[in-house]
């Protein structure tokens, strides 16, 4: 048995006391999901290599990918690894330099020399993984509380909205929320920029998405959800980036890299997540590419000198 695997072997019984293990020797995955990136890295080391368990690329790619959004370096060397060899996955020399390029970004010399070996250009790639989900975790409801009384008008919104926005794949309690900062219900409504309707939709974005009369309420709607829809695909669901680019413009949210520091776009996105809830919405349909947005993550935290040894083969 190599060192590698003696070590390997030492730290892992000692993670099994510490978490909820099978009796297969496998963990609980439910649990797993929730862990910290470094357990998360631990046991993805266990599922490349097959130690004590049998080899599970997927399972090992999940748990990289989990701990690499929340900033382990260690996770996002690893995927590059894996991108760049096309092991148990295939060959992708775009993602692999994507994810080293993350991993130099925060001072990881293996993930540079990496990267000049496989070469990225034109630095387009925006690296993309799958994170494992929780099947027994329920969302929490939408909800959307009116500020104020109702009139008949408002109601008849309301109520073309609750049956509109099922089309478009949107909850209808994000719809109302983004109606009533944008016009508060009023299909009248005009803007000093020339925003129009119920969802204030300036001339650009109303021809863009075939909105003919943006103050035929019904034409205005299907136009202001479609491109709420639009803006949900683009951002991957999350909420606060998506209103931010329906308030200031997509290209603007990816110049900044995340909500611009506009007093004006940051109080509507807050207000809006603030009615509305929650922070992410459920998937909507892939109606076009996903942003090439690159965002830090608050947790920056690394893994142990000794088990990079153990992650890194050698290039």
């Amino acid at each position: 048995m190599t060192k590698r695997r003696q070590y390997l072997g030492f730290w892992m019984l000692g993670l099994c006391a510490a978490s909820a293990c099978e009796a297969e020797g496998s963990p609980d995955w439910i649990k797993l999901i929730g862990e910290t990136p470094s357990v998360q890295v631990e046991w993805a080391v266990r599922y490349e290599h097959g130690e004590g368990l049998a080899r599970d690329y997927a399972r090992a790619m999940q748990l990289y990918c989990a701990a690499a959004r929340r900033g382990h370096v260690a996770a996002q060397y690893q995927l590059g690894w894996m991108y760049a060899n096309g092991r148990g996955v295939a060959r992708d020399d775009a993602q692999a330099a994507a994810w080293f390029r993350l991993a130099a970004a925060r001072g990881d010399a293996p993930a540079q020399r990496m990267l000049d070996l496989v070469g990225d250009p034109a630095k387009t790639a925006h690296a993309s993984c799958q994170e494992p989900v929780d099947p027994t975790r329920q969302p929490a409801p939408a909800r959307w509380v009116r500020s104020g009384s109702s009139t008949p008008e408002q109601a008849k919104i309301e109520t073309l909205v609750r049956r509109m926005a099922p089309d478009y794949g949107l909850q209808p309690a994000l719809v109302l929320a983004v109606i009533e900062a944008e016009s508060n219900f009023d299909s009248q409504a005009l803007s000093p920029k020339n925003a129009q309707g119920l969802m204030q939709l300036i001339p650009e974005t109303a021809e863009r998405f075939g909105v003919r009369d943006p103050y035929d309420p019904v034409q205005n709607l299907r136009g202001g959800m479609a491109y709420l829809r639009w803006l949900l695909a683009y951002f991957q669901g999350d909420i606060r980036l998506a209103l931010a680019g329906y308030n200031a413009g997509e290209g603007v949210v990816l110049r900044y890299g995340g909500v611009p520091p506009y007093a004006e776009t940051q109080a509507y996105v807050d207000r809006i997540t603030r009615a509305y809830g929650q922070l992410r919405h459920p998937p909507v349909a892939p109606v076009t590419r996903p942003a090439p947005l690159k965002r830090p993550s608050a947790d920056s935290a690394s893994a142990p000198t000794a088990l990079l040894v153990a992650v890194r083969p050698q290039p």
